[in-house]
């Protein structure tokens, strides 16, 4: 070989040899996927009681459930771009996109997402005000928009699931991360949705039919305990994979996380389930309010558990 040839391989640069110590992702990701459940699950779940039920039965959803998902989508898109170390940088996902990559996808879906969801919150905020409608210049155009209302709705409806996924997919793609399977966290990433998106409802269903109020019981029954099965099966039967068991060894007996990751289990799956399953059949409307504080709370703590111990598995 020519010695004077150049070999542009043997140019590179070490400018990192030793994993970073400690947790990277921390509470500021653990409210973004929790505000994005929220902001996602309210419109597959008003979708849902939309289907079965007559939008009279149900006289404040058709403003209330894009504003709650509005709010809820604006504090994950504020969390995700303070974390970034560069924000400024966030533009080149929709100036320069680089479609094979999950951040990508997610951001442009997320971002119209929150767009359509912004203009049915608008619409149906004056169509239920309609003294604001007939004083206001602007409520009068958004009048015409009408039934754009009912167009975008199934759009919405589609690409609410796709946004509520795709952080599973993100951390999936973590190297040496075997706790954040893509099947199983992208089903937890649907049940979280059904979860919070029934308890967000719940606290604004006092002027529902009970049919409607019945329905959310029942929404809020099955998804927490499809998800607390989940997290049973792992944290039981994990066995055969030695890296998710040193990982969930912080959630065992005598780990850091015990106490959290329980507390998580009682406060969002267990005492839920079991309110909104009395519920289906007596209606307590106090009690499901209670089970839909929990819940909020039981999730948050439940996210932070499971994202917070695969980063505290030294990867040396």
């Amino acid at each position: 070989m020519d010695h004077g040839t150049v070999i542009e391989a043997t140019k590179a640069v070490v400018t990192l040899d030793v994993a970073l110590p400690g947790i990277i992702w921390g509470w500021m990701i653990t409210l973004n996927m929790w505000a994005k459940s929220i902001g996602t699950g309210v419109i597959i779940v008003g979708a849902y009681l939309l289907y079965r039920h007559k939008k009279e039965d149900m006289p404040n959803l058709r403003w209330l459930m894009p504003l709650i998902s509005f709010v809820a989508l604006n504090v994950f898109l504020l969390f995700t771009l303070l974390d970034l170390h560069q924000p400024l940088r966030m533009v080149n996902i929709f100036f320069h996109p680089h479609w094979t990559s999950a951040i990508t996808v997610g951001a442009w879906m997320a971002t119209l997402f929150t767009a359509l969801i912004t203009i049915m919150a608008l619409i149906g905020f004056f169509d239920e005000f309609s003294d604001v409608r007939r004083n206001c210049a602007f409520a009068k155009k958004i009048r015409g928009m009408s039934g754009f209302y009912e167009k975008v709705f199934p759009f919405v409806v589609f690409l609410a699931f796709p946004v509520t996924m795709y952080t599973a997919i993100i951390m999936a793609e973590a190297s040496a991360r075997e706790l954040w399977a893509a099947p199983a966290e992208t089903i937890q990433m649907i049940l979280a949705a059904l979860m919070v998106g029934s308890a967000s409802l719940t606290l604004i269903a006092d002027k529902w039919s009970e049919g409607a109020r019945k329905d959310l019981a029942t929404v809020l029954a099955v998804s927490v305990l499809l998800s607390f099965l989940m997290y049973m099966a792992e944290y039981f039967f994990s066995f055969k994979a030695a890296e998710v068991e040193a990982t969930l060894e912080y959630v065992h007996t005598g780990g850091s996380y015990h106490t959290q990751f329980w507390a998580a289990m009682v406060l969002g799956y267990i005492i839920p389930f079991f309110i909104a399953k009395g519920s289906m059949k007596v209606e307590n409307r106090t009690m499901m309010k209670f089970a839909a504080v929990t819940t909020l709370i039981g999730l948050y703590l439940a996210k932070s558990t499971w994202l917070e111990i695969p980063q505290m598995l030294p990867l040396s």
